[in-house]
């Protein structure tokens, strides 16, 4: 949580420096997530979405942060039951770009429960109650942008905390992201 901070610290006063360098966008795509346990048994894949706003922080010309807030549906399969997972992620990436439009990423995220359900059959029941309401991660991905503003983006994301509140088994995230975006005023 303390390099989350520490980060979130850095973009706010990066934007005061680099006012002219910022760039606002939107994004969205689609998250096959799983939530592995520690003792083997878990969730296995299940695909959803995810969709939200960027902030594109330009450092230098080789250099940007990229802070998101993103609507991420997750969760996993387990038999017949469906766990549906529904955060609003805050990831910050450090992203180094070349080669006009290519970017390498990565960096923090927290992740704030929005909503936890079983699904089994047509029967959904909540269990946000056995779910922490905090979930940190770190992401690692690559995107390309092209001069008119449009982007893909592919990311990974790692689940470093227990989203479980008890029990003697560890759940954790693990989502892969693969979207578009789109940057208003794109510039390389």
């Amino acid at each position: 949580m303390k390099v989350f901070l520490l980060s979130a610290a850095l973009v706010v006063s990066g934007i005061g420096y680099t006012q002219h360098n910022v760039h606002y966008g939107l994004k969205a795509g689609v998250n096959v997530s799983n939530v592995p346990a520690s003792a083997g048994n878990g969730y296995s894949s299940k695909v959803g979405f995810h969709g939200g706003g960027t902030m594109h922080i330009h450092l230098s010309k080789s250099w940007a942060l990229q802070p998101e807030v993103m609507y991420s549906a997750q969760g996993g399969k387990s038999g017949s039951q469906t766990l549906q997972l529904d955060y609003i992620n805050v990831p910050l990436q450090l992203q180094y770009m070349f080669d006009k439009g290519f970017r390498l990423q990565t960096g923090p995220q927290a992740g704030f429960l929005t909503a936890a359900n079983v699904k089994s059959g047509d029967v959904k029941s909540s269990v946000r109650d056995n779910f922490k309401p905090v979930d940190l991660a770190w992401t690692f991905g690559a995107s390309f942008v092209a001069h008119n503003g449009l982007g893909i983006d592919a990311r990974y994301n790692l689940g470093l905390t227990r989203i479980n509140e008890a029990g003697p088994v560890d759940f954790r995230n693990n989502v892969f992201q693969a979207g578009l975006f789109y940057q208003f005023k794109h510039k390389y």
